[in-house]
C-alpha cells in the first residue's frame, strides 16, 4: 500500500502516460536491489545495534521523519538517587518516563556545574533494583533543565545511547518489542510500560524516594500507521550513511539549480540536511521489497543481488558450500519511492527514455513529504544518474476543513471528490481547490459553488455570443495583435485588459501562483467582460466587427480558462469548432503588449464607477430599474465633458437615462438626488419619480428612530457603572455604533435638505 501511495503522487513526474508503473514490479525491484548492493560495496549502508524509533503496535522500526511528533501533556518526576556509602543522602534527577530508570547505568552531571562536581565518580544505588552505578560527567547534560542531573538510560534514549558509547557503560534493554517489560525489569517483568511507570511512582513514594511530580508538555513521537507512541529502543537494523549524500543536494539548492516555491521552504530543507541523521532503512512488516542479504549460521552477511550470486560469495569464503537464510526485514517504502523519476524509465538500460524524460521541470507535492520523499530523490538522482532529479519544487498547502482541521478519513472531515463532481461538477472541483491554493486549503462543500457558478457564467456568456453570430466562425477571425487606434473606448478598454490580464497571468504562472492567476482570469471574464462589455455591445451585437472582437474574446479567455477548468472549455470549443482539434492542442495565448492601453483602462473605469454609481443611487430611492431618468453630469474641466459627451450613448444606455446633460458647473436642482464617482458629480431630478412628500415623511421618521437610538447609546456610555463593569470588546462595539448613528443621521439630513 505505501509504494502505491508513492506511485500515484509520483506517476505524473517522470513517467510518458501510456506507462504504468508499480514499486513492486519484477524490473522495479531489480533497480532497488541494484541499488542497495551499490551502496553497501560504497560504504553506505551498514548494520549496526543504535536506538531507533520502535512502534510497539506495529512491532517495526520507523525513521525519525515517520515518528511524527505532537505536543503532549505529561509529568516531570523527580526522583532521588541514594549513595551507596551513604544513604541519607542523594542525588535527585529529573524524568518524563520513570519507567526507563529500570535500565539506568549511570546518573550524568556537566563538568562545569559547580553543585555536583564533588559527588564525580560517587556510587549510587538505583532505586527498586538496588544496582550499583556511577556518576559521570558529560558536556551533553543541561544543568538548567530539572535538576541538572540526569539519569543516562542507553538502551532506551538516543542521547542516552551516545553517552553510553562514549563511557563504555552497560546498555540494558528492560522491554520486549511489544513494550512489555522483559526479565531485566526484575519485579515488574510482564506488565506494560504503561502500567509499570504507576506501580513505579507508587513504589517509589512507599520508599520516600519520589521527591515531586510536576505538570510538563513536551513533544513525543507517535507512528505515523497506527498513532501508538513510540519507543526509543536499542535494536539490530540497517542503515544509510547520509552525510556524504546529502551535501551534493544540499549544493545544488544553494546555488538554485533546485528551487523551491513557495521560496521559504528552501531554509526548511537546508535546516534539515545540514542536520541529517543517518536513515534506517530496514522495517519488520510483511509488505515490501526484501533486503538483499543472506546471513550463514555465524551471522556473517552476504549482500548479492540474487541469493546464486550470495551463495558464491559465501562459497568463496568458507571454500565450500554451505546453507544462507534470507534476512526477513523488508525495506522502507521510501528507499524504493527515492528511485522514482529514474527507476520507472527502466534505467539503467533505456538511454532513450532516460534522455528524454529525465531530468523533469517540475515536482508538485506536499510540505510533509519534504524530507520522506523530495530530500532523497535529489540525493539519489544525483548519486545514480548524475543529475538533478527535476529544477522546481512546487509545495502546496494542506487540505483541510472549515475549522481549520486537516482532511483525514480518520477523523471522517474528508470531503469525497466523486460527490462533489456528482454535486457540482468536476470543473466546480477543480477551479475551486485552485481558487483556494496558495498556503493551507480550508474546504468546505460551500466552496465549491463559487466554481459551479462561474462554469454557468462560461457556458450562458458563450451561448449569449453564439446565437447572435450570423456569419462562419472563420469569418470571423482576428488578425493578432489588433490595431485598436480607431475602436471606440470600451473596445480599446477590453482588449487592453485582456492583455494586461494575460502578462500578469504569466508572471503568476512563472511563480507557482496559481491562485492568483486564477483569480486574474475570474475578474477579467466575469467582471470586465460579462458583467460590462457585453452589456455595451448586446444593442450593437449584429455588427459584424463587434462580433469579431467578440469571438476573439471568447477563444481568448477559453484557452487562458483551459488549465482551470477543462472540461466547460473544451466543449464550449467544439460548440465554436465542430469537428476541430482539442482546445489542449492550441497554444497559450501570447500577450500583445501594443494592445495595453492604460489611458483607456483609467479613463474606462472611471466611466464604470461613475454608471455604477449612478445605479446605487437609483436602486436607494427605489426608482424602477426599467424606468429612465434624466440625469446632469457636473465635469472639472472642459476636457472631461469632452470625453464624456463621447461616450455618452453607453452612459444613458447602461444607466437608464433619457436626457444626459454635461456641464463644468452646475447647482444642485431642488427635489433632485445625487452622489459623487470620482472627481464626477452627478445629479438626477426626482420630482415626478417619486412622491416628495411621502419621502420627506420617511426620512424625518427615520431620523427621529435613529435620534432616541443615539440619546440612549449617548446615556449608556456616559454611565460609569456600564463602563467599569462591562468587558472592553462589548464598550467599543457600543461606540462603533454610535458613530454609525451619527454618520447616518448626518447623511439623512443631507437628503432631508436636498428634497426641501
Amino acid at each position: 500500500r505505501p509504494a502505491c501511495r508513492c506511485a500515484r503522487r509520483a506517476g505524473a513526474a517522470a513517467i510518458p502516460r501510456s506507462s504504468t508503473r508499480f514499486t513492486m514490479d519484477e524490473h522495479y525491484s531489480q533497480v532497488v536491489k541494484t541499488i542497495f548492493v551499490k551502496l553497501y560495496k560504497k560504504g553506505l549502508i551498514y548494520r549496526g545495534k543504535y536506538i531507533i524509533n520502535w512502534c510497539p503496535r506495529c512491532q517495526t522500526a520507523l525513521s525519525d521523519e515517520e515518528a511524527e511528533h505532537k505536543e503532549t501533556q505529561g509529568s516531570l518526576y523527580y526522583i532521588r538517587y541514594p549513595f551507596t556509602d551513604n544513604p541519607n543522602e542523594y542525588i535527585t534527577v529529573a524524568t518524563t518516563r520513570p519507567e526507563t530508570m529500570l535500565g539506568d547505568t549511570a546518573v550524568a552531571i556537566n563538568p562545569s556545574d559547580k553543585r555536583y562536581k564533588k559527588y564525580s565518580g560517587k556510587s549510587l544505588t538505583l532505586p527498586l533494583l538496588h544496582r550499583e552505578m556511577k556518576v559521570i560527567t558529560d558536556s551533553f547534560v543541561d544543568p538548567k533543565f530539572g535538576t541538572g542531573a540526569v539519569k543516562v538510560t542507553p538502551a532506551h534514549d538516543p542521547n542516552d545511547f551516545e553517552i553510553g558509547q562514549r563511557h563504555k557503560l552497560q546498555f540494558i534493554n528492560i522491554m520486549h518489542p511489544d513494550a512489555i517489560l522483559n526479565q531485566h525489569a526484575g519485579p515488574y517483568e510482564g506488565m506494560d510500560r504503561f502500567k509499570a511507570r504507576k506501580a513505579i511512582i507508587e513504589d517509589l513514594k512507599k520508599q520516600g524516594l519520589l521527591e515531586k511530580i510536576e505538570p510538563h508538555t513536551h513533544a513525543v513521537g507517535h507512528c505515523y500507521r497506527c498513532n501508538t507512541m513510540v519507543e526509543p529502543y536499542l535494536s539490530q537494523q540497517w542503515f544509510v550513511k547520509m552525510k556524504p549524500l546529502a551535501k551534493p543536494a544540499t549544493d545544488v539548492v544553494r546555488k538554485g539549480r533546485v528551487k523551491f516555491e513557495p521560496h521559504r521552504w528552501t531554509k526548511v530543507y537546508l535546516n534539515w540536511m545540514e542536520n541529517i541523521r543517518d536513515w534506517c532503512i530496514s522495517r519488520q512488516i510483511w509488505w515490501g521489497h526484501r533486503i538483499p542479504v543472506w546471513y550463514d549460521s555465524g551471522g556473517n552477511p552476504f549482500v548479492a543481488l540474487t541469493e546464486e550470486e550470495a551463495h558464491n560469495l559465501a562459497e568463496e569464503k568458507h571454500g565450500k558450500k554451505i546453507s544462507l537464510t534470507q534476512d526477513p526485514d523488508v525495506l522502507d517504502t521510501w528507499f524504493s519511492s527515492w528511485l522514482w523519476p529514474f527507476a520507472t524509465l527502466h534505467w539503467p538500460e533505456n538511454k532513450e527514455d532516460m534522455s528524454f524524460f529525465y531530468p523533469t521541470s517540475a515536482l508538485f507535492t506536499a510540505s510533509e513529504i519534504i524530507f520522506f520523499w523530495v530530500a532523497r530523490m535529489i540525493m539519489a538522482g544525483l548519486e545514480f544518474t548524475g543529475q538533478i532529479p527535476f529544477s522546481n519544487v512546487y509545495i502546496h498547502g494542506t487540505v483541510r476543513d472549515a475549522k481549520g482541521t486537516k482532511m483525514s478519513k480518520s477523523l471522517g472531515n474528508a470531503i469525497d471528490p466523486l460527490e462533489i463532481i456528482e454535486e457540482y461538477g468536476a470543473d466546480a472541483l477543480r477551479f475551486s481547490l485552485i481558487l483556494n491554493s496558495g498556503q493551507d486549503l480550508f474546504i468546505s462543500k460551500e466552496k465549491f459553488e463559487i466554481g459551479r457558478n462561474f462554469a454557468n457564467k462560461i457556458w450562458n456568456a458563450t451561448r449569449l455570443i453564439l446565437m447572435n453570430i450570423q456569419h462562419d466562425v472563420s469569418d470571423l477571425e482576428l488578425s493578432q495583435p489588433i490595431e485598436t487606434n480607431d475602436m471606440d473606448l470600451p473596445t480599446r478598454w477590453i482588449l487592453s485588459k485582456l492583455n494586461t490580464t494575460l502578462e500578469q497571468m504569466n508572471k503568476t504562472f512563472q511563480k507557482y501562483r496559481f491562485s492568483e492567476g486564477e483569480t486574474l482570469i475570474y475578474d477579467f471574464f466575469w467582471r470586465n467582460f460579462c458583467d460590462w462589455y457585453l452589456e455595451i455591445i448586446k444593442d450593437r451585437v449584429e455588427d459584424k466587427n463587434t462580433q469579431k472582437i467578440a469571438i476573439y474574446l471568447l477563444k481568448q479567455s477559453l484557452l487562458m480558462l483551459h488549465p482551470f477548468m477543462p472540461f466547460v472549455t473544451e466543449e464550449i470549443w467544439h460548440r465554436i469548432y465542430p469537428g476541430g482539434d482539442s482546445i489542449a492542442r492550441h497554444p497559450w495565448p501570447k500577450a500583445h503588449h501594443s494592445s495595453i492601453d492604460k489611458h483607456a483602462e483609467k479613463k474606462m473605469e472611471d466611466l464604470i464607477e461613475l454608471i455604477a454609481s449612478i445605479r446605487w443611487v437609483r436602486g436607494h430611492w427605489g426608482i424602477e430599474q426599467n424606468r429612465h431618468v434624466d440625469c446632469i453630469l457636473c465635469c472639472s474641466t472642459k476636457r472631461e465633458a469632452t470625453e464624456l459627451e463621447q461616450n455618452q450613448v453607453f452612459i444613458k444606455n447602461l444607466a437608464k437615462i433619457n436626457a444626459l446633460t454635461v456641464t463644468t458647473h452646475v447647482q444642485q436642482p431642488k427635489e433632485s438626488a445625487g452622489g459623487v464617482a470620482g472627481k464626477i458629480k452627478f445629479h438626477i431630478p426626482l420630482s415626478g419619480i417619486i412622491n416628495i412628500e411621502e419621502e420627506k415623511q420617511r426620512v424625518t421618521k427615520q431620523i427621529k428612530e435613529y435620534s432616541l437610538n443615539q440619546q440612549n447609546l449617548s446615556k449608556r456610555l456616559r454611565n460609569k457603572n456600564f463602563l467599569q463593569k462591562a468587558p472592553q470588546d462589548v464598550v467599543n462595539k457600543e461606540k462603533t455604533r454610535l458613530q454609525d448613528l451619527d454618520a447616518k443621521i448626518k447623511e439623512l439630513k443631507k437628503v432631508l435638505k436636498n428634497l426641501a
